[in-house]
């Protein structure tokens, strides 16, 4: 059985130390944690483990106690007008707390800008000791795993530059399980599961935001979904499901249905009843 990762917006209604205490209670080994909240996604918690420095450390030494480590660190957006730099305080943030992958997502409409901002990244993330992780998207400019393969391919750098590929991406941007594992090798370093209708939903961003179906409850092929992965490749469950927040269902609860849910469907074994 592999490793689980919970990833932030499974529980959205978190902040990095109750995302940690979630992840142990659920059996999760590690987190994909948001290092600050967004405004679009209104139900996380206000915190700030960029400028308090204290809370940063207190956070490391929870994950450690915990026995729990930071996976994929988000968010990195490269828009047109982004300046590379300005990631710096995030990139030392995600250092301090050990991230595997940092995850990006890319909305730079000018191609060439595109590929000479993503490499700029690539090389500052280097300089933190950080792998990088492109999320393929199809609202985004790299939407597709197609697309996600181009760009990673002139960095050239497999298995330190790569993919991050989500399940509900792959099927949303027509894509299928056989492309996935005719991935060159080096270039698949993450994968994220969830499940959902076969027939895509008009709003995409609201759907792989806040309205995920629990494994196997849809139409996604989550079992020839990891055996397309590399072996071994870490993983992680996203399924987020804002409207049970909303309707007060505890976050336990929430979190042990969908990992567990996933375990189900892989034929692993459970940790709830």
């Amino acid at each position: 059985m592999q490793r689980l990762a919970l990833d932030h917006i499974t529980a959205i209604d978190s902040d990095p130390f109750a995302l940690t205490l979630a992840a142990r209670a659920a059996g999760c080994d590690a987190v994909c944690l948001f290092m600050q909240p967004m405004d679009v996604l209104p139900l996380m918690p206000t915190f700030d483990i960029y400028r308090d420095l204290a809370a940063r450390r207190d956070l490391q030494r929870r994950m450690d106690d915990q026995g729990v480590v930071l996976d994929v660190a988000y968010p990195f957006t490269l828009a047109g007008r982004t300046e590379v730099q300005d990631f710096c305080v995030a990139m030392e943030c995600a250092a301090d707390l050990d991230a595997m992958l940092l995850n990006v997502l890319v909305y730079d409409r000018d191609p060439a800008r595109r590929v000479d901002r993503f490499g700029a990244f690539c090389d500052l993330a280097a300089s933190f000791g950080h792998k990088v992780g492109v999320e393929f998207y199809p609202p985004s400019q790299v939407g597709s795993l197609a697309s996600a393969l181009e760009l990673v391919q002139t960095i050239n750098r497999p298995g330190e530059v790569g993919i991050n590929a989500d399940l509900l991406h792959l099927m949303r941007a027509g894509e299928r399980v056989s492309d996935l594992a005719a991935a060159p090798k080096g270039t698949i370093l993450y994968g994220q599961l969830a499940d959902g209708p076969a027939l895509a939903p008009a709003n995409l961003d609201y759907e792989a935001s806040s309205e995920r179906l629990l494994a196997g409850e849809g139409g996604f092929d989550l079992v020839g979904f990891v055996r397309a992965l590399p072996p071994d490749c870490p993983l992680s469950v996203e399924i987020p499901r804002d409207r049970e927040v909303t309707a007060g269902v505890s976050r336990a609860e929430r979190v042990a249905l969908a990992v567990d849910s996933v375990r189900r469907a892989m034929g692993w074994s459970t940790t709830h009843a």
